[in-house]
């Protein structure tokens, strides 16, 4: 919702991630696709969204999905050509849809130019210092540099055929870039404009608190962690969103920085959003918070305090390429999300129906929130996640590093459905290959399917966009809390605007209101049912 400003529209926008390789495949190979994309851009200017997020379409050898870079100015071939995105772009625009590409600054692919020159010039070589190669510890630097462990399980570091370690903070495929390096700093302000010369409005920023590290390399003991963290959050990272902020804000219409920054400290969270740095950053809190109602709002209030101490908009996110998705996590006994627990809470006990009727009432609190919201494609459908792929299919190295025992994310990446008809749900053309993650039978689930059933999901969605894209009260600004009873949830934004959510396990009396605008199921003689929730014009 731009609010007829194009200088904000983060402050508004209902946002969809686009996962290019699940998304639409147009050549029949089993991997989506930039013209897949395009060909669905009716569908997506219908739903009602204002931004898309690509995840990353760069070359790469796809050891993560895309995030390990191997050339940031140019499309992997698997999914088309620089000149298709050129093209892509500028028909979003005729929609007024912005588009927001992910750029991946901690580390790059160990197929990246840079890396190979590196492997090739040895020890001590000015290409090195782009990395972080180091000696190793023990009699014969057998051991490595430190203590530090990869985010995607076992070690931190790999050892290359001279003898020397290099650091990477995810898999052995993506070597952590060394920021204290001012050619990193310029090559990453030069990407930056390379996309912004084409038209892109926004970056994402991936895992933008990870990028500076302790110059000692001091071993870390995660159960007692020192101040400053070694590899996250540290103070000196500040200084590089600035500078990309000099970078957005020099166009005539300003780039939106929008970082991904999983912190725990909500205060630590709010500096990356100061005036001359990010524009958003993503509420992990939210997306990982419980379904109870006293845990949202507190989850509400204190980030919207937060951002309020910075003057920045906030956003709500329900799911995305990296966690459960949200009909199987509301429908478990533990209803939160942990990366940490994603292992110990793989095929508990889910009721899809009840997970279905959460994320419904879900949907609606989220796009009444101040502020802007992101779609994750197949939320608007209500897709599970798939948790049992055969494991000859796994392709996430978080799977593989575990040793199997980690399942990784593959269960919310697996394609979309489209149609009733045809082997991949309509993912993609007849006859083609197979979806590069098989799907299970989600006949009722596609899009066709959903598009022909009032009821379902995907019209909640279209309905909700709607109603939210029509009122001048939503997206970012003010809004207050009622007096409600303990499991309950309702807020009231301008213009007589009324949100109502009903976390308890009875019916419950709405506020007085002159209209019902929308509700996530029926109203039981009146009343809102148990997890649902409702719009009403209560002025």
């Amino acid at each position: 919702m731009f609010h007829n400003d194009t200088r904000d529209w983060w402050h508004h926008a209902a946002i969809y991630q686009v996962y290019p390789r699940s998304f639409a495949d147009a050549n029949g190979d089993g991997v989506g696709d930039l013209a897949g994309i395009r060909a669905k851009f009716g569908y997506l200017h219908a739903l009602g969204i204002n931004a898309i997020w690509f995840s990353p379409w760069y070359p790469s050898p796809m050891a993560d999905a895309g995030y390990d870079v191997a050339d940031y100015r140019d499309i992997d071939p698997s999914f088309g050509t620089l000149a298709e995105a050129e093209a892509l772009i500028a028909e979003a625009h005729r929609l007024d849809i912005r588009i927001i590409v992910d750029i991946v600054p901690n580390h790059c692919s160990d197929a990246h130019a840079w890396f190979q020159r590196a492997l090739a010039e040895g020890p001590g070589s000015p290409a090195r210092d782009l990395f972080w190669f180091r000696a190793g510890r023990g009699e014969h630097g057998e051991l490595p540099p430190n203590d530090w462990n990869s985010v995607f399980n076992g070690p931190a570091w790999t050892r290359v055929a001279d003898g020397e370690w290099y650091l990477h903070l995810f898999a052995p495929e993506q070597p952590d870039l060394n920021w204290e390096n001012p050619l990193v700093r310029d090559e990453f302000e030069d990407i930056l404009r390379f996309w912004f010369d084409r038209g892109v409005d926004g970056i994402r920023i991936d895992s933008a608190a990870m990028c500076v590290k302790d110059p000692e390399l001091a071993d870390f003991d995660p159960a007692a962690p020192p101040t400053p963290h070694p590899f996250v959050d540290r103070d000196e990272i500040h200084d590089i969103y600035r500078s990309w902020r000099t970078v957005a804000d020099s166009y005539e219409t300003p780039r939106a920085l929008i970082g991904e920054v999983w912190l725990a400290d909500i205060d630590r969270f709010a500096q990356y959003l100061r005036a001359d740095e990010m524009h958003a950053a993503f509420n992990f809190d939210f997306l990982g918070c419980p379904w109870d109602a006293k845990a949202l709002r507190h989850c509400v209030d204190a980030t919207l305090a937060s951002h309020a101490g910075v003057g920045a908009p906030s956003t709500w996110v329900l799911c995305n390429h990296d966690v459960t998705r949200t009909v199987t996590r509301y429908g478990r006994a533990e209803t939160g999300f942990e990366h940490g627990l994603r292992q110990a809470r793989h095929l508990a006990p889910t009721d899809e129906a009840l997970g279905l009727r959460r994320a419904r009432a879900a949907a609606l609190l989220t796009l009444a929130l101040p502020g802007s919201v992101y779609v994750y494609q197949g939320e608007e459908l209500g897709l599970p996640d798939v948790e049992r792929l055969p494991d000859d299919t796994r392709q996430d190295p978080i799977y593989h590093r575990s040793g199997g025992t980690d399942p990784g994310r593959d269960g919310c990446r697996v394609p979309l459905p489209w149609s009733s008809s045809g082997s991949s749900h309509g993912f993609s053309p007849s006859g083609s290959a197979p979806a590069w993650l098989p799907q299970p039978d989600w006949t009722s689930l596609t899009v066709e399917a959903q598009q022909a059933d009032p009821g379902s999901m995907l019209r909640l969605y279209q309905a909700a966009l709607a109603v939210r894209g029509a009122e001048a009260g939503l997206g970012d600004g003010p809004m207050t809390w009622l007096d409600t009873p303990e499991q309950v949830v309702a807020f009231t934004r301008p213009g007589g605007f009324t949100c109502v959510v009903n976390l308890s396990t009875e019916p419950v009396d709405l506020p007085e209101h002159s209209a019902i605008l929308l509700t996530s199921i029926d109203l039981d003689g009146g009343r809102l049912p148990s997890d649902a929730a409702a719009w009403l014009r209560t002025a």
